[in-house]
C-alpha cells in the first residue's frame, strides 16, 4: 500500500518504540516523516535505521518544552511546507504508589505527556493540511486501573479526552483526532520498566492473545487512522493490547 504518498507525517518521540516503527510504516507507505526526540545520537541511529535519509528529517527538542515545539514547526515548514499527519508518541511514565509521587514526578509526567500532546498539536495545526489526521498515543490504562500507575493512568486519560474534544474542534477543517491506548508492547521502554525476569510471563497471562505486543502492531493501527481508510472516524480510542483490557484468558 501506498497510502501516504506525498504526504508528511509528525512523529513525535520517533527514536525508538512504537515511534520509530511507525516512521518505518509511514515510510513504507510513502511518506515523508520527521521525527523528534531529545537526544541527537539517538536521533541519528534513527535516521540510519530508518534508511531512507531522503524522505526523513531529524529535530532534537523536547515536546515538554514550547520554544522546542516552535523550533520543530518552523525545521518542518522550511522541510516540507505543511504536513498531512501528526503521531503524538512522545510520552514517559513513572510508576509509584500514590503516597511516593513527589511533585517533580507530576510535573514531569503531565508536562510531557499532557502539556507536550496538546501543544504539539496546536503548534503543528498551522501546517495541517485540511482533510488531516492526528493520533494521539494514550494507554491501555485509561481503560483500567493500575495500582502504581495514578498519575500516568491519568495523564493518558486525559490525552483521550483531548482526542474527542479536538475531533469536535477541528472538524470544520475536516481534520480527524483519535487516539491508539496501547497494552503490554515489547519496546525498549517496556523493558526499562519491567528488568524481573518473571514479567513477560506474567504480564503475558493477563493477555488473551498470550504474548506483549510488538511495535509494529501499534504502528499499523497508527498508519489506519491517519490513512484515507478511516476518513469517517474521529474522537475515537483504538486499544492494541491483544484483549488485555475487554477479555479474560482461558483457563
Amino acid at each position: 500500500m501506498q497510502r501516504f504518498t506525498n504526504r508528511t507525517a509528525l512523529i513525535t518521540g520517533g527514536t525508538s518504540g512504537m515511534g520509530l516503527a511507525t516512521a518505518r510504516r509511514l515510510l513504507d507507505e510513502g511518506a515523508h516523516v520527521a521525527i523528534t526526540g531529545r537526544d541527537q545520537a539517538r536521533l541519528d541511529a534513527a535516521v540510519a535505521r530508518l534508511d531512507a535519509a531522503d524522505r526523513v528529517l531529524a529535530v532534537r527538542g523536547d515536546v515538554a518544552s514550547p520554544a522546542d515545539l516552535d523550533q520543530l514547526v518552523r525545521s518542518v515548514e522550511t522541510w516540507r511546507g505543511g504536513v498531512s499527519a501528526v503521531f503524538a508518541n512522545a510520552g514517559t511514565g513513572i510508576f509509584k504508589p500514590s503516597a511516593e509521587i513527589t511533585e517533580a514526578d507530576f510535573d514531569r509526567t503531565v508536562d510531557v505527556n499532557f502539556k507536550g500532546v496538546f501543544f504539539t498539536i496546536q503548534k503543528a495545526l498551522p501546517l495541517m493540511r485540511d482533510g488531516g489526521a492526528i493520533v494521539i498515543n494514550a494507554s491501555w490504562t485509561l481503560h483500567r486501573g493500575l495500582a502504581a500507575g495514578s498519575v500516568y493512568s491519568a495523564s493518558k486519560a486525559a490525552v483521550h479526552n483531548l482526542a474527542r474534544t479536538l475531533g469536535a474542534d477541528l472538524a470544520p477543517r475536516g481534520i480527524r483526532v483519535n487516539s491508539v491506548s496501547p497494552g503490554y508492547i515489547d519496546t525498549e521502554m517496556y523493558r526499562s520498566l519491567n528488568t524481573d525476569p518473571s514479567s513477560e510471563a506474567r504480564n503475558s497471562a493477563e493477555v488473551v492473545l498470550g504474548s506483549l505486543g510488538r511495535a509494529e502492531d501499534v504502528a499499523a493501527a497508527v498508519a489506519f487512522l491517519a490513512s484515507d481508510d478511516a476518513a469517517y472516524i474521529t474522537g475515537q480510542d483504538l486499544v492494541v493490547d491483544g484483549g488485555l483490557v475487554g477479555s479474560v484468558p482461558a483457563a
